[in-house]
């Protein structure tokens, strides 16, 4: 296996297991920076190892779409004693994988394909849209703590949607004009909207009820990056995007599938866990095989840009490590029972959120950390600090580094509350994962674009194939492994039809 691919599959078998400990958006982020990055770097150019932390960003924000989607149900679905459930699992499973890896494969392509006047309005759009996010959850939260309604709709992410069209639509009436990323962002939200509005309140579609219906959102959110894509010519990100989200639906499919043949075996294991560890590995393989035809395209180039520069490295080594972290302490206050919610007047972790005060103790080591980070990066593009003065290559591999250090690191103070032998031994797997990974990206050498594969022809008939084929494989081997029989491991045997179903279980 080629260095380029196997790191990219390692990198996101690392992010994706560590994304099972904290799961959601954020959790996604992770194994779609780690990726991203992997490409970048061993891609042997050097217009893509210049603009890495945009690699990273896109990434991470690309694959973090896919966290917002309800799927432990669909997996539960895949263990049911009904026949029609186990293949209507299945095929959910590949729905969700397509979708995930989708939305990952077109914002890697985007760092990739973009000249650098319109990457600048996709991260000057992505800087404002989360700043809207932080003000929504600030505004829910101080509603809730006051009585006020849950703001839920059928637990959708229906109000992220709406705040980042009004985002971007206030930066335009502010530069007077309509800018790439601020199309690109309308684009995504008009899509959210039109997919959620008609398949969810009007045709009454849900993929796995009682649980949210975000898969509807996010369906629209692929769905208007395509409108996009092809209204501006993005044709060959498209490519990439398309194939990289059948092979990742069809790697989902892989995964839980292998997944019920382990159980089957009687052994005693973490398989679920397992099983994220192997669906990161199939998605990383997606996006490396999507991406590899990239290379053959032009170099860009390049100017400095001081200011998105510095905010794409905090996001890498501040906003995702933050993210992930400010849900270890529920953990902690679970399992230590001798450690107090609060001491000195301060909560462990406030998230930020004014219902439970501006500054926990997290909050208070975090934002030291990246005042400090801010204030050096700041100074490095005014006067160049010694560690940050090599090559773009090396500063990318220092990234990298860095985030998976990070997060191994937060990862094993998550787990070390409910550390069990079991538990240990995955964590150490994990550091294993990580510690390939970092051999991989320092001894490899980079792909020559010459030796990669080009477009493969016929991509939809491609994709409806494997829609098919891996569903059908799934339902095939849970059928031959357990029969009518329920296939265990599951907390319950869910039946989706039927007068028998479980649709008002979660």
């Amino acid at each position: 296996m080629p260095p380029l691919v196997l790191l990219t599959a390692l990198s996101m078998a690392f992010g994706w297991r560590i994304r099972g400990q904290f799961g959601h958006e954020a959790g996604a982020a992770i194994a779609g920076a780690l990726g991203a990055m992997a490409i970048a770097l061993l891609s042997g150019r050097q217009d893509w190892q210049r603009r890495v932390h945009y690699f990273a960003l896109l990434g991470a924000l690309g694959w973090s779409f896919g966290g917002s989607i309800s799927y432990m149900k669909v997996i539960g679905y895949t263990h049911s004693s009904d026949s029609a459930t186990v293949l209507y699992g299945f095929a959910g499973v590949f729905l969700i994988g397509f979708l995930w890896a989708g939305l990952g494969g077109a914002g890697t392509a985007l760092a990739a394909v973009l000249d650098q006047e319109k990457l600048r309005d996709v991260v000057r759009a992505a800087a404002v849209v989360m700043g809207a996010w932080f003000v929504e959850d600030v505004f829910v939260d101080a509603v809730r703590a006051h009585g006020g309604r849950s703001w839920n709709w059928f637990d959708s992410d229906w109000m992220g949607a709406t705040s980042a069209a009004l985002a971007v639509s206030i930066l335009a009436l502010g530069r007077r004009r309509i800018d790439f990323g601020v199309s690109l962002v309308l684009h995504l939200a008009a899509g959210w909207w039109i997919a959620f509005g008609l398949l969810v309140p009007i045709l009454g579609l849900h993929l796995n009820p009682p649980r949210g219906d975000n898969w509807a959102g996010v369906l629209g959110l692929f769905g208007g990056w395509v409108v996009f894509s092809r209204r501006r010519r993005l044709d060959e990100a498209a490519r990439s995007a398309m194939l990289c989200a059948i092979l990742g639906g069809a790697g989902f499919c892989l995964g839980q599938t292998l997944k019920l043949v382990w159980i089957a075996t009687g052994v005693q294991w973490g398989w679920h866990a397992t099983m994220e560890w192997f669906h990161g590995l199939f998605h990383g393989v997606a996006l490396a095989i999507a991406m590899a035809p990239l290379l053959r395209g032009g170099s860009v180039s390049w100017t400095a840009m001081p200011r998105m520069e510095v905010f794409a490295v905090l996001f890498v080594v501040w906003v995702i490590p933050y993210l992930n972290f400010r849900r270890t302490p529920p953990i902690w206050l679970k399992h230590v029972k001798s450690l107090p919610a609060a001491f000195h007047g301060l909560y462990l972790s406030s998230n930020f959120l004014p219902s439970r005060g501006w500054l926990g103790w997290i909050e208070i080591g975090f934002v030291a950390a990246g005042a400090i980070a801010a204030a050096l990066l700041v100074r490095h593009t005014r006067q160049s600090l010694a560690p940050l003065s090599g090559s773009w290559e090396s500063r990318g591999q220092l990234l990298y580094l860095t985030l998976l250090w990070t997060m191994f690191v937060i990862s094993t103070v998550h787990e070390t509350a409910m550390l069990e032998p079991m538990v240990l031994v995955m964590q150490m797997g994990v550091g294993l994962t990580g510690a390939i990974c970092m051999w991989l990206l320092l001894a490899s050498p980079p792909v020559r674009s010459t030796a990669v594969p080009a477009w493969p022809s016929r991509i939809l008939a491609i994709g409806l194939a494997a829609a098919i084929v891996a569903p059908v494989a799934g339902w095939t081997v849970k059928r031959a492994l357990y029969g009518d029989k329920f296939g265990g491991y599951f907390y319950m045997n869910h039946i989706r039809f039927g007068p028998n179903n479980t649709n008002d279980k979660r």
